[in-house]
């Protein structure tokens, strides 16, 4: 029989610059309050927020973990990930995170970028779906530029991972519960 905290819903909460003084970013603070909102709807989410220390400030993980303590989600339904310094390598990391997880996944990130996400989650083994992005807070003007950002960084990191899934060696089965081997 599996543990039941690993059939629970998963959202993994890509992150975003933190400030100088250590707070969230406006992207950042909004990305977690969208992904706190959708797993009220869910039975006991497990939170993933992912990001290393940026420019400034403690690691974007970090911040995640305490915005969502502040909007209040108990520490234990929240598994901090703070070694992605990209979208690339935070995938990568979520899915060894993640790995024998068999609830749901949940890429939570901006609009703009919740396509690239939800790629990278499924390409590293995770059947990630999308959660409800935050309403966009730029003019479209600026939402243009992150889309066409978006437009060459998807097909580049989709290269990069699937090379890395290929070159891989097979992961080992999962040992047998004990008592049963």
């Amino acid at each position: 029989m599996s543990d039941p905290l690993e059939q629970r819903p998963a959202i993994v909460i890509f992150g975003a610059a933190v400030r100088a003084d250590g707070g969230p970013s406006l992207t950042l603070r909004r990305r977690v309050m969208a992904a706190a909102a959708f797993g009220a709807t869910l039975p006991s989410p497990l939170y993933v927020p992912t990001g290393a220390k940026g420019r400034h400030g403690p690691a974007e993980a970090e911040v995640m973990g305490r915005l969502l303590q502040d909007l209040g989600v108990p520490a234990a339904a929240i598994r901090l990930e703070p070694t992605g310094t990209d979208t690339l390598s935070s995938a990568r990391a979520c899915a060894a995170l993640l790995r024998g997880h068999q609830g749901p996944v949940y890429a939570a990130s901006s609009g703009y970028h919740l396509p690239r996400c939800v790629m990278l989650l499924r390409l590293y083994g995770l059947r990630a779906r999308a959660a409800p992005p935050p309403e966009a807070a730029h003019a479209w003007r600026e939402r243009w530029w992150w889309r066409g950002r978006e437009a060459l960084a998807l097909p580049y990191d989709a290269a990069l991972a699937w090379w890395e899934v290929r070159r891989a060696p097979a992961a080992p089965p999962p040992a047998p519960p004990p008592g049963q081997g």
